[in-house]
């Protein structure tokens, strides 16, 4: 398979980028896309084969579910059991940017997203490249564009650097801005609690959901 890094800065390269990443998603495949925090490895969500053939490509198992990207807050509705007053709090403060919720699923979605036990990581980054694919594909599964436990990269060419022609599709949107990976959040429990602190700090989460950062940190 020949793959191609598309230069997104560039208009034309961004038009022929977006067209052959959108191609090559809806016939199942992989692409490489920048996100705000660190560059992405994603699939169509709704393709369980494509959704395994990505975690083959990051040589990761089941056990570590795939996060989903949304183009807009609307979509998350779809997607999710509720749409909670905490998640809709959590996304009107925090998206697009470097928060990621895990909430219960909508029990009727057909895809195979890894072990959830239920639930479903959400996210919309704050990066127009990303926006644009995943409003015109629809959500995407998407991991951190590294071989698993490798560093993830902030940059296209460090993303080929690690799976090769394993992915066709290479859209350079530049550095990512933040370049480290999105906070997670779980509020499928009784109370929020902080997975993983990153891009968003455990203080201002805090502050939005008034509880105290000490509490989110509890596990």
């Amino acid at each position: 398979m020949v793959s191609k890094i598309y230069d997104c800065l560039d208009p034309k390269g961004r038009e022929e980028g977006i067209a052959a990443a959108v191609e090559a998603a809806r016939a199942g495949r992989t692409v490489v896309l920048p996100t705000d925090t660190v560059y992405g490895i994603g699939a169509d969500a709704f393709n369980n084969d494509a959704v395994a053939s990505l975690l083959a490509t990051k040589r990761r198992g089941p056990d570590m579910p795939v996060p989903v990207l949304v183009g807009s807050w609307d979509t998350i509705q779809g997607l999710v059991l509720e749409f909670t007053d905490t998640a809709k709090t959590l996304v009107e403060a925090f998206w697009p940017g470097g928060l990621s919720i895990v909430v219960p699923e909508a029990p009727s979605l057909p895809w195979n997203l890894g072990d959830t036990r239920g639930t479903v990581m959400l996210r919309m980054p704050l990066q127009p490249i990303a926006i644009q694919l995943l409003r015109e594909v629809g959500p995407m599964a998407v991991s951190s564009a590294n071989i698993s436990g490798k560093q993830p990269p902030t940059s296209a060419v460090g993303a080929k650097q690690q799976f090769g022609s394993a992915v066709s599709v290479y859209l350079d949107g530049g550095e990512a801005s933040i370049g480290e990976p999105s906070t997670i959040v779980d509020i499928s429990g009784r109370s929020p609690v902080i997975l993983r602190e990153g891009a968003i700090t455990a203080e201002r989460i805090g502050e939005v959901l008034g509880l105290d950062p000490e509490q989110l940190r509890r596990k």
